[in-house]
């Protein structure tokens, strides 16, 4: 193999096998998805370590994928409950899994869920850095956070969030710019703790070109962090998110002047009349890197509903330009999710996906919305089941009040607007009273 990672076997004409497995499942010339890859504009995360990936493609052209958030804390440590929802995940569809593991030794469950899934794994190796060193934030030194990074990258992590745009640059327009909520990203908080608890650059900013041989020895890609993504809808595209955005514009041609593969991560909290400016200002900033975005949320106010304020925001961010939708559950901002909660962000995130590559007029995106409308024009349960995003609840839904007609349910019966229609078209009567 006369590459290292994908982008390089883009850039040399060379159509890989998982270039080949991302061509048939988007519908496109393998040529096509090979040029974009060389591009910059498509990436398909795909660690040489990863054996089990079905491999996927994220960036424009390409149908919206989403990522589910999981892993263990210091107050929820049960890996087979985190091992249920991988599963989950996977038999929803979601192409992308990201253990955000932050208590003990992660290794032994990251493992697990590398040998087991065929969507994409990503991982923040900042969360793993104080169970992994065994140190404290103050006694971690640069090079430390780098070890992290490289053992990521062995078992087989498939992306990597780094959140290298926060330098002194970007710190000093957040303190002169005052935020309501400050930094929310995790990540971006304990490096931006470190940099001012010991005066340093970040290291990831400042070694980045060390971060970067790392991820292209394994075919890393990296996700260019958002670390002072608002955390609120009042901090929306302030000083301090664009000034790193900036950044991040120059770090992502660096990387692909290296040949790793890159995405950029977007806002978390923003109104909705903001989404579609912001989209396009990434795009331009950052070369048309793929995008990744958590939401973003559109109102503050929704705790324990956060699944609908992200799809909302993911759906209008997708239509406008966003690749991939990180997923939001009812218990953001409140818990660590449950298997329900899971469950109830992945669907609110695949519709909201599915909404904006209908909006976006990819080729066959309303395909299956068709077949679901003639199966109700047939009034057809079975058929409508089966093309249901969740056919499980359809049914259950359904069955949960018994009906005196099979083809109607309960809401309408025999006064359903699409039984009458057809009965009329038909050259049929349509008759109540003596039926009673």
């Amino acid at each position: 193999m006369n590459y290292k990672t994908q982008m390089e076997a883009a850039k040399k004409g060379i159509i890989t096998k998982e270039m080949q497995t991302v061509a048939e499942k988007e519908n496109l010339p393998a040529e096509k998805i090979m040029e974009l890859v060389a591009k910059g504009t498509v990436c398909i995360p795909a660690n040489i370590n990863h054996k089990s990936l079905s491999a996927w493609g994220i960036g424009d052209g390409l149908k919206t994928k989403i990522n589910v958030n999981l892993g263990i804390s210091g107050d929820s440590v049960d890996y087979e409950r985190e091992m249920d929802k991988v599963r989950m995940a996977v038999a929803f569809g979601a192409e992308a899994i990201m253990d955000l593991s932050n208590y003990g030794k992660t290794n032994t469950f990251r493992q697990k869920l590398i040998d087991y899934s065929p969507a994409m794994i990503g991982t923040v190796p900042m969360y793993d850095a104080i169970g992994y060193l065994e140190k404290d934030l103050l006694e971690i030194k640069a090079e430390d956070f780098l070890k992290v990074v490289e053992a990521h990258a062995k078992e087989g992590v498939d992306f990597m969030t780094i959140h290298a745009g926060i330098n002194r640059r970007a710190v000093e327009a957040l303190k002169r710019d005052k935020r309501r909520m400050n930094i929310v990203s995790r990540g971006g908080s304990l490096l931006f703790a470190w940099m001012e608890m010991t005066g340093n650059e970040n290291p990831f900013f400042e070694y980045y070109d060390k971060v970067l041989d790392i991820l292209r020895e394994y075919d890393v890609t990296i996700s260019l962090g958002d670390a002072l993504r608002p955390g609120c809808i009042d901090d929306s595209t302030d000083a301090a998110q664009i000034s790193e955005l900036i950044e991040l514009g120059n770090l992502t041609k660096r990387a692909w002047d290296r040949d790793v593969q890159v995405m950029v991560e977007g806002p978390g909290h923003m109104a909705m009349n903001e989404i579609a400016a912001n989209m396009r200002l990434q795009k331009r900033l950052c070369h048309g890197a793929p995008f990744y975005v958590l939401g973003p949320l559109v109102t503050d106010i929704a705790p324990g509903y956060d699944h609908i304020t992200s799809a909302i925001g993911g759906a209008i961010a997708a239509t406008a330009g966003a690749n991939f939708l990180c997923y939001v559950t009812p218990a953001e901002h409140l818990r660590l999710p449950d298997l329900n909660d899971v469950k109830e962000g992945i669907i609110a995130s695949k519709i909201a996906a599915h909404a904006a590559d209908i909006a976006n007029g990819l080729p066959g995106a309303r395909d299956i919305d068709n077949k679901m409308a003639d199966a109700r024009h047939k009034l057809d349960w079975e058929e409508m089941f089966k093309y249901a995003i969740d056919p499980e609840k359809a049914r259950a839904y359904y069955e949960s009040t018994p009906v005196a007609e099979r083809h109607t349910c309960s809401m309408c019966g025999k006064m359903c607007a699409v039984r009458t229609t057809n009965l009329i078209l038909e050259g049929k009567k349509v008759t109540f009273c003596s039926e009673l």
